[in-house]
């Protein structure tokens, strides 16, 4: 089972960036965090991260039938991106949203989350170990998937 893990805007400046809300683990540190936990899951994933609305978008889009599912943190496009929206919904794969800090405790402008709406699952407010709640919560939902297709096939 292989999962993609996107990882949007100002991401890549973790450890640099308002370190009194992100704190100050860097992205490297994020990534080897995610390869340490998808590992102790039996997992593959690839992680991608880009501070381009279109290249999350593409790489959505070429996620079709390559991946199981998608755990995605657009970053600020969380809050208005139609576009990942309709990509994480063209696909049809599972998806999962994580955000670092619990943007519900943050600014007003903070509170919309537009691309959840294409999520199973919206995990705030955990750090890093948000990423190991997703991770977890992905393969137990493509677990009982995979297990509800086969009950079918009997």
């Amino acid at each position: 089972m292989k999962l993609l893990i996107i990882n949007g805007v100002n991401l890549n400046m973790l450890g640099i960036r308002e370190k009194e809300i992100y704190g100050a683990n860097s992205y490297r540190d994020l990534c080897e965090y995610i390869n340490t936990t998808a590992e102790q899951e039996n997992l593959k994933v690839d992680i991608f991260c880009s501070n381009y609305e279109g290249e999350i978008v593409e790489k959505i889009q070429k996620a079709y039938r390559k991946y199981a599912g998608i755990i995605i943190n657009p970053g600020a496009y969380s809050h208005y991106s139609i576009a990942i929206l309709d990509a994480l919904r063209a696909v049809d794969i599972p998806a999962i949203e994580v955000h670092l800090s619990d943007v519900k405790k943050r600014e007003s402008y903070r509170q919309v989350l537009v691309t959840s709406e294409a999520c199973f699952l919206t995990i705030m407010g955990k750090g890093f170990a948000g990423y190991k709640e997703a991770i977890i919560a992905m393969k137990k939902k493509l677990g009982e998937e995979n297990e509800n297709i086969s009950k079918k096939d009997r």
